[in-house]
């Protein structure tokens, strides 16, 4: 039983892992290396993540700065920004490339409330499918009695509700930030 209530808290603690990293992704108006750190650009034939190539700064808040650790990508890492669809464009001068994060307009500040509450809903149904997941696999272990089955399946649903809740929490909070001004 208790291989089953760790793996519960292992599979959702990953489900809330990956909501945090899909929302740390969204423009929030604040530059944030994570807007472009997962852009991958084509690195001597092969798809390589913008973090691999090379350090992403902060400056004034309002700026990504990208240095290179070699030279050669720059033209492939700006076309790689621009067309990743994310409302932003890069500017290359030759020894790094600069992307302004503009303040968000508040038609697309309710765009992206929308995002983050698809984001969440997500999250929820992947929290849900590791409940039925274990579900599945309390109810076929012929070792557990009825009543540390249920029990077991009572603690599944525990974490379940808890899981949903953090996530409840995390998608307030990030909503809250898109909209502030």
């Amino acid at each position: 039983m208790k291989n089953h209530i760790d793996l519960a808290h292992d599979k959702m603690k990953k489900s809330i892992e990956a909501f945090e990293h899909s929302l740390a992704s969204l423009r929030s108006g604040r530059a944030n290396p994570l807007l472009i750190s997962e852009i991958n650009v084509d690195y001597y034939g092969m798809p390589t993540p913008l973090s691999q190539l090379g350090q992403i700064n902060v400056v004034e808040g309002k700026q990504l700065l990208f240095k290179p650790f070699d030279n050669s990508v720059l033209k492939d890492t700006e076309k790689a920004i621009f067309n990743a669809n994310i409302g932003l464009t890069p500017q290359n001068d030759g020894i790094v490339i600069r992307v302004n994060v503009p303040s968000l307009t508040q038609e697309t500040r309710k765009e992206l409330s929308k995002q983050v509450s698809k984001l969440a809903e997500d999250a929820k149904v992947a929290a849900r499918n590791v409940r039925r997941e274990i579900n599945d696999h309390i109810k076929a272990d012929d070792t557990l009695s009825e009543d540390m089955e249920k029990k077991a399946l009572d603690q599944v649903q525990k974490i379940t509700d808890e899981t949903i809740k953090v996530i409840e929490g995390l998608a307030a909070d990030k909503a809250k930030e898109i909209m502030t001004v």
